[in-house]
């Protein structure tokens, strides 16, 4: 428990050391210099390598003992033979916390490497993350050690989706993707080999965290599964945690084996176990996605929901998917009817999924949406937008930002297309509103708040 308190060193440190920082250029220890320095990270940042006196303008130490003053947060990128002595010089520096970006330990079966590791860090109370890993980046702190440049993988703003990882790969694509639809994160963890801290613990954090709201976890196998498990059932009563398993099949169970050294055991178990903590499992990347986002929303009162389109065929495809999911489609009370009469046009119908037919503009979803909020039997509103209508232009996005900033009901949006359309659906992304690109993942998405939100209130 001390451990996981102190790794507020890690994440909110007051100064950083890089210890194989390098004058070469795409060197790890030259990127993670670079990023410190590029991000004006508002603390002391330290350069050690007894090779150099200065690296990029700083000043450089032959070791961590030579520095004067405290240092909250080392950073280790050096070959993993060196990593026991240089972790023994931050025990005897009083260290707040360190990264082990370094591989060579479980992996390749250098358990040896590893005993001594997490000996030093048990002794000393010290918690160390990875190693083999990408450590951290907290956007609200410009922590930052991820070692692949910004220009390559650009880095999310602040926000309040949290994302713990057992691959560095699937986690730089992770937080890449965030970045790109305008996405906010809280935290970024990538925790490789486990080798001190694991999954568990970092879950454990976040939970008390104040900045993280919605919790991603991509596992490949866990060390301690009776450990994970009551974790997850404490954490996700108070944080929705989605996860994405890996190593579901024989040979990425091997594959597992071979990336972190931990071995994936069987799916059956783990997913026994997320169904028991009642955790969100996502299928791929791109459902991780989907389910996080829809976390942002406010908790929906029951399951009955309301579709709005201004394509017929879709808010039926729509309609499908909702009872297939076993989602109920509201019944509108007689004042909605007839409030909704009023905007259609005389040949509309008032039924759900209400058709605003193909001429319908911007200011008929806005009375619509009005109206529905107000609708008691309404518990969540799935949107369609056709924006290749000519009635919809640039003010639809307005619409559907007060409409999931009014928080008195979630909302999904839904919009199909090519190049135009995405560009409208990565505005909406970058402003916290739900935006997906077919019905199936929007119902699927709104399912799952549903659950989440029936789980919540069981436990009250």
């Amino acid at each position: 428990m001390k451990m996981i308190q102190k790794l507020k060193f890690i994440f909110e440190p007051k100064s950083v050391a890089i210890i194989g920082a390098s004058k070469t250029p795409n060197k790890i220890g030259n990127v993670l210099l670079r990023n410190f320095l590029d991000t004006k990270f508002p603390g002391k940042v330290y350069a050690v390598n007894p090779k150099y006196e200065e690296v990029l303008g700083v000043k450089c130490y032959p070791s961590i003992k030579k520095i004067n003053g405290p240092v909250d947060c080392v950073i280790i990128a050096t070959p993993a033979q060196t990593v026991p002595a240089i972790l023994t010089e931050c025990a005897a520096k009083k260290v707040g916390g360190v990264i082990i970006l370094s591989g060579g330990f479980e992996e390749v079966k250098r358990d040896d490497l590893a005993a001594q590791i997490r000996e030093i860090a048990k002794k000393y109370e010290m918690p160390v993350v990875g190693p083999n890993c990408l450590g951290v980046f907290n956007p609200y702190t410009k922590v930052d050690s991820i070692f692949l440049p910004m220009y390559k993988l650009e880095r999310p703003k602040p926000g309040g989706i949290a994302f713990v990882t057992q691959s560095g790969a699937v986690g730089s694509t992770v937080v890449d993707l965030t970045a790109y639809y305008g996405m906010g994160i809280s935290k970024f963890i990538s925790y490789g080999n486990a080798t001190v801290l694991d999954e568990s613990d970092y879950l454990e954090y976040l939970m008390n965290d104040k900045t993280t709201e919605t919790i991603i976890l991509y596992i490949e196998g866990a060390k301690d599964g009776r450990k994970l498990l009551q974790t997850m059932k404490k954490v996700n009563k108070i944080k929705p945690i989605v996860v994405l398993k890996a190593g579901k099949a024989a040979g990425g169970q091997a594959a597992a084996r071979s990336h972190t050294g931990n071995i994936a055991g069987s799916y059956l178990a783990y997913q026994a176990a997320f169904k028991q903590a009642k955790v969100t499992e996502a299928e791929g990347i791109i459902e991780v996605f989907d389910f996080v986002k829809i976390f942002e929303q406010p908790r929906p009162k029951g399951n009955h929901i309301a579709v709005i389109t201004n394509g017929g065929g879709i808010g039926v495809l729509a309609t499908d998917h909702i009872e297939n999911e076993g989602l109920v489609l509201a019944e509108f009370s007689e004042k909605t009817k007839n409030a909704l009469q009023e905007i259609l046009p005389e040949y509309g119908n008032v039924a759900n999924p209400l058709d605003l037919v193909a001429d319908a503009g911007v200011e008929a979803y806005a009375k619509a949406i009005d109206i529905m909020m107000d609708e008691p039997n309404i518990d969540a509103l799935i949107i369609i937008v056709l924006t290749q209508t000519p009635p919809i232009d640039e003010r639809i996005i307005h619409v559907l930002t007060k409409a999931s900033d009014d928080r008195r009901k979630p909302i999904a949006t839904i919009s199909i297309g090519g190049t135009y359309t995405e560009v409208y659906r990565r505005i909406l992304e970058s402003k916290g509103v739900p935006s997906y690109n077919s019905p199936l993942s929007a119902v699927k998405a709104i399912d799952k708040l549903v659950k989440y939100a029936n789980y919540q209130k069981q436990l009250k």
